[in-house]
């Protein structure tokens, strides 16, 4: 396992994270979920990321109750506040009251004394950015964060929130956590330049779009009864990813994996991902624990320029579909 700094800052994370959404608590069974986090570590993966709004809380409980095996400084644990945790009009958001409630929550909840990274879910257009700057600093001075990020902030709202925590003398942010895969590349043209200018490095989440760059959704095909897309609850998430057209580009792609490179098309993704400076950490889901293996081995995988621009050709006809 490679490791990388969380942008500008001196942390240092793996290559490949391991998230926690849609499963743990809920379509993973509590002891699976310990196997693969188990895997994980084994493997060299020190970034674990969870938030508390996945499934209610209790994928930060399974993921805190596994991590409580190892020595709290081998690993950096990540979660996030923004979404809905109650009924009541300030059970949302980042506002000052939200944040230091739900921190205390997500402690108690993971059983840890802090949170390496804590990450604003997403822009909270109703609090003004200094008071959730101001209360995460107030978090890092406490001892409870020790660094602070965002998750898919446009480029404007992370420019500005650089600039208040300046004029402020606040605590900077280090962190952004956008979706980012072969499908899905819109932080590219704003939010990777303007990250990288300010020191924040990219967590990015779906690096396999919800599985369809793994391969396993193939054109013209019924669904696998196992897969997403085929599950009542979760299948939503994965859907913008089915089109025929897009299907027809990735079975492009597998092609290339397995003739060109001899690998596994979701291997390919993640190193087509890791080739971006810009990026600190791919943030992967996995079911069981072979499956995460057989993702790890992407930061062994080199592309070189001509792979490269195979890859590319296919993608901008992917863009130029706009679907």
């Amino acid at each position: 396992m490679q490791y990388r700094r969380l942008g500008n800052s001196g942390l240092k994370v793996s290559e490949i994270g391991l998230g926690s959404w849609l499963t743990y608590g809920s379509t993973v069974e509590d002891s699976n979920a310990a196997d693969i986090i188990r895997t994980a570590y084994h493997n060299g993966v020190n970034f674990f990321d969870t938030a508390n709004v996945y499934n209610r809380g209790e994928a930060e409980k399974v993921v805190g109750k596994t991590l409580q095996e190892f020595k709290r400084h081998s690993y950096v644990l990540a979660t996030k506040v923004y979404f809905p945790m109650g009924d009541g009009p300030n059970d949302k958001g980042l506002s000052r009251k939200h944040i230091i409630e739900q921190c205390d929550a997500s402690l108690q909840r993971l059983g840890a004394d802090y949170i390496d990274l804590y990450q604003c879910h997403r822009y909270d257009t109703e609090t003004p950015v200094d008071e959730t700057l101001m209360a995460l600093d107030d978090l890092v001075k406490q001892g409870k964060i020790l660094y602070y990020g965002f998750s898919e902030w446009s480029a404007a709202q992370i420019t500005d929130a650089v600039h208040t925590a300046k004029d402020r003398n606040l605590n900077p942010p280090v962190s952004n956590q956008p979706i980012y895969n072969m499908i899905r590349r819109y932080i590219e043209k704003e939010v990777l330049p303007v990250s990288q200018k300010y020191g924040l490095g990219q967590v990015v989440f779906s690096p396999l779009a919800q599985g369809v760059l793994t391969g396993k959704y193939k054109p013209k095909e019924k669904y696998p009864a196992d897969s997403r897309a085929a599950h009542e609850d979760i299948g939503k998430f994965v859907s913008g990813f089915l089109a025929e057209p897009i299907l027809e580009q990735v079975a492009r792609l597998e092609k290339i994996a397995q003739d060109e490179l001899n690998i596994k098309l979701s291997q390919l993704a993640l190193a087509w991902i890791l080739r971006q400076p810009g990026v600190s950490s791919a943030i992967v889901g996995a079911s069981r624990p072979s499956q995460l293996e057989e993702n790890l081995k992407a930061t062994e995988v080199e592309l070189n320029d001509d792979i490269l621009d195979e890859i590319e050709e296919i993608l901008k006809e992917l863009e130029e579909l706009k679907l």
